[in-house]
């Protein structure tokens, strides 16, 4: 069997293989108190909530389009009435290692429905954290060539917040693996009970696109200097800010095929012209009824190999 040569050095180099979540068999609407986040209680008790069919459309047009750019893609075998829609939780790459995430506990059947792709992965390229109080999520980390951005929270009340998923074990844990790379982590705002101001993951209210562009909701960061680094280093004319609304509609969570091909979601009106405005080809899809659970493209890959630049 060959193995993967696993290559993800940043969020934007041409993709050739990934791992795309399935809506198939998702199961029933949650009940309110077994919800994770603030955004599908409200479509839970709006009676809104997405349903299969519906979301496996929206599954089936990204898997196109990955198939139009000749992108390799992996699924995870069906987990009967579960939902596997996003996979970036449980496991991400960074440089040539595998990393599987430490998540809520009763999502842990979700990684062995990717062990068929894990099986192509060398031994010693799969790295997990072995303590139980290291916590991260795929969704919080993003590489940046030289750097490795890390969305946590700091709060006192870290252990009582359901939308809190990297703690500071796990900032430490990412720095212990990549000790020559420049690591930040990001206090990022959380609320369990208005979705507008809940930045579930870092990717919901920042994301590199294009060329040393972004996208970014200044008032996601709880620490204004956080924010100030991304100004810094990105240059705020390098910035598209997106507002409340456009945060709450996942507007940073798209996904970058290559540095001028993008997929994005159809209703992102202002955004796309942005992207069409660097000669960025975006690839509209429809995806609203995915983003009604707080997650988007980025939110359901697992980028495996992207070429070095």
């Amino acid at each position: 069997m060959q193995l993967l040569q696993l290559n993800i050095q940043n969020e934007t180099s041409r993709l050739r293989a990934v791992i795309l979540g399935t809506a198939s068999s998702v199961g029933p609407m949650p009940k309110i108190e077994d919800a994770y986040d603030p955004k599908s209680i409200e479509h839970i008790k709006a009676g809104t909530y997405p349903i299969e069919s519906d979301m496996i459309g929206e599954m089936d047009a990204v898997a196109k389009v990955f198939e139009k750019y000749n992108v390799r893609v992996y699924r995870p075998k069906v987990i009967e009435n579960y939902n596997q829609i996003f996979a970036r939780d449980i496991a991400l790459v960074i440089e040539d290692q595998f990393i599987t995430s430490n998540i809520l506990p009763h999502r842990e059947k979700e990684i062995s429905a990717i062990q068929h792709v894990i099986d192509k992965i060398a031994p010693d390229k799969i790295q997990r954290a072995s303590s139980k109080d290291i916590h991260f999520e795929g969704g919080d980390i993003m590489i940046h060539n030289d750097h490795i951005f890390i969305g946590t929270y700091k709060g006192k009340d870290y252990s009582e917040c359901i939308v809190a998923r990297t703690n500071l074990n796990g900032v430490e844990y990412i720095k212990s693996l990549f000790p020559n790379k420049t690591i930040k982590e990001f206090d990022l705002n959380k609320s369990m009970l208005d979705p507008k101001d809940n930045a579930l993951h870092l990717d919901c209210c920042f994301q590199p696109v294009g060329k040393n562009k972004a996208i970014i909701h200044k008032e996601g960061f709880r620490n204004p200097d956080d924010y100030q680094f991304l100004v810094s280093l990105f240059g705020k004319d390098n910035l598209f800010h997106i507002n409340r609304d456009e945060m709450y509609h996942m507007n940073s969570n798209i996904f970058s095929i290559s540095e001028d091909i993008v997929i994005s979601e159809k209703n992102f009106s202002r955004l796309n012209n942005w992207l069409r405005s660097l000669n960025i080809t975006v690839e509209e899809v429809p995806y609203a009824e995915i983003a009604k659970q707080e997650g988007l493209l980025r939110c359901s890959t697992i980028p495996l190999i992207r070429d070095s630049n």
